[in-house]
């Protein structure tokens, strides 16, 4: 490096040269060196005895600071500078240690070398720096830039393996594209980053944000705020307000920013619905080789955004108000928004497998729909996926590339009914997967996870215990609409009627007050629209949801003008 200082590009964010000394005059010379030489890149932390300079390094790691170089004085009270550098190591373990010593220590430093990985020691004095310290300091700082400790800086997640809320959290992040890095609670990096949040690992998960805070069991909304997703909304009054980030609700969202609407999207968990769930979609116009449904879904969201749609993420919808030309969507905490139109896609979830010990196993074991956050745990296992349509298929095809086995359990005769031809064609051309059909889960066993399922089968009768660990459930579907009970029309099951669906006697719906007939994706309530899924004898399809999210605009637009 030469003579010259180091300068880092305008902007980036400064890696740490911390300096620990008992001494205060020694502290200060260290420190003042220091900066005259590496101030303009680096920022200089100094601390006064061991203990405050590991706790200066941990509020470092929480923040997600990069620590290049410590220095640390070998004679020090209470803790000396080797047993110092020894516990640094299990904070930062890439940064560089070097030990200041006296020529009578050597030998300690020498010793160093070998105990704790020292990487340097110097001697006192320094003087002059630009011979003694420098070259020194020169040499550890290439070492380090070499050595690519410099971590992206994302979330942390630190939780049991087993636990259905840190399953949940991870799945939360990696479905709203929030870079983070897992780490279990009793692993060497979890354990440093619980000690330095100050956690004993009681209250999991810990999620460590980007910029260091520590959010400890967080719920969704909490969570959404602290890692930088929209939540609260801009406006209260918008042209039109979207209710889901499915497909229909992004399409929606995409076509009415588009067309100078202004349009606010809100969702309940994370944009995408069943589909940004889906390993693969191979049947979606314009993909001949397949997309996985969060690269379609991550597509729509910054389509969307670059139009100047707003996305509020984790929040709760409670009920849909009609005053006169205005219609409200209340959240659940008591807020509210208002606007001129509504187009509800609210989409499906998975229906709950009803049978004995699983429901206390969801998150541990049993999760309802892909969890794709999990493929990896089940490498070299046997999964059990439950349930006959694509989104099933998909999801086999995906985990048969790690897993020992996959088996689907069909209660009916066959797939033909409800999965699309391709994909039962690839299911019989992958050796690991299986089917098996007439099957239904009879009940799960297991001490804190799934260990055991019990399978019937439906003609005879007959059970059969397997040993499980993984089991995934993609059975029918159940539509998203109980808060609108008493406000708009559903049909038996709770999905949302709409236009012709409404009329088949060519009669109105009761209460419909205007002259003009609903329109084709219209609810009871003028003004209020249904896309997707949630819409009663709904095609059920990625590419169908997307059109009549795109159709819901065009007719709010006529409403709008008629109004």
């Amino acid at each position: 490096m030469g003579g010259g200082r180091t300068v880092q590009p305008p902007g980036s964010a400064r890696t740490v040269i911390l300096t620990v000394d008992d001494d205060p005059g020694v502290s200060r010379a260290v420190a003042r060196d220091l900066r005259r030489r590496y101030g303009e890149a680096h920022r200089i932390v100094r601390a006064e005895s061991g203990q405050a300079g590991l706790d200066a390094l941990r509020e470092l790691k929480l923040r997600g600071d990069q620590v290049a170089v410590i220095l640390a004085d070998y004679r020090m009270p209470q803790m000396n500078g080797i047993e110092f550098l020894e516990q640094a190591l299990d904070v930062y373990p890439g940064a560089r240690r070097a030990l200041l010593t006296a020529y009578a220590d050597t030998n300690a430093a020498i010793d160093a070398i070998n105990v704790i990985d020292l990487d340097h020691y110097l001697l006192k004095p320094w003087d002059p720096p630009e011979e003694k310290l420098y070259p020194i300091l020169d040499d550890l700082l290439a070492a380090w830039r070499a050595s690519d400790y410099r971590p992206v800086p994302t979330c942390k997640v630190v939780g049991h393996r087993w636990s259905a809320r840190t399953s949940g959290v991870r799945e939360f992040l990696a479905r709203n594209q929030v870079p983070y890095r897992w780490y279990a609670s009793d692993s060497p990096e979890g354990q440093r980053l619980l000690a330095a949040a100050g956690q004993d690992g009681e209250r999991l998960p810990l999620v460590v944000t980007a910029d260091g805070t520590p959010l400890v069991e967080p719920d969704d909304t909490d969570l959404a705020a602290k890692v930088g997703l929209a939540t609260t909304p801009a406006a209260e009054f918008y042209d039109l307000v979207v209710i889901g980030g499915g497909p229909a609700g992004l399409g929606a969202a995409v076509y009415g920013a588009s067309e100078g609407l202004r349009t606010v999207l809100v969702e309940r968990s994370a944009t995408g619905g069943q589909a940004g769930q889906s390993s693969r979609i191979e049947n979606y116009l314009g993909f001949p080789d397949g997309v996985s449904g969060a690269q379609l879904i991550d597509r729509a969201r910054r389509q969307a955004a670059k139009f100047g749609a707003e996305i509020l993420t984790a929040r709760e919808v409670s009920g849909l108000e009609v005053t006169g030309g205005s219609r409200t969507i209340r959240f659940t905490d008591g807020s509210a928004i208002a606007a001129h139109a509504v187009i509800l896609a609210t989409g499906v979830s998975y229906r709950r497998l009803e049978a004995p010990g699983l429901d206390g196993l969801t998150g541990c074991g049993v999760f309802y729909g892909s969890a794709l956050t999990e493929a990896a745990a089940c490498q070299g296992h046997d999964v059990y996926i439950v349930g006959g349509a694509n989104s099933a298929g998909q999801a086999a095809q995906f985990l048969s590339r790690g897993a020992k086995s996959v088996t689907i359990l069909v209660r009916g005769p066959s797939l033909a009914a409800s999965m699309s031809h391709y994909l039962i064609r690839q299911i019989e051309q992958t050796p690991n997967v299986s089917v098996r059909t007439g099957t239904v889960v009879e009940s799960a066993e297991g001490d804190g996870h799934l260990e055991r399922l019990t399978l019937r089968d439906v003609a005879s009768g007959r059970t059969e215990t397997v040993d499980a660990q993984w089991v995934f459930v993609f059975i029918g579907a159940a539509p998203l609409t109980d808060w609108l009970e008493g406000t708009v029309l559903r049909d038996g099951r709770g999905f949302i009627k709409a236009g012709p669906d409404m009329t088949p006697d060519g009669q109105p719906p009761a209460g419909w007050e205007l002259e003009r007939p609903p329109y084709h994706l219209e609810t009871s309530v003028p003004g209020v629209f249904v896309a997707g899924d949630a819409r009663a004898e709904s095609a059920k399809r990625v590419a169908s949801a997307v059109g009549e999210g795109a159709m819901a605009v065009i007719l709010v637009h006529r409403y709008l003008e008629q109004s």
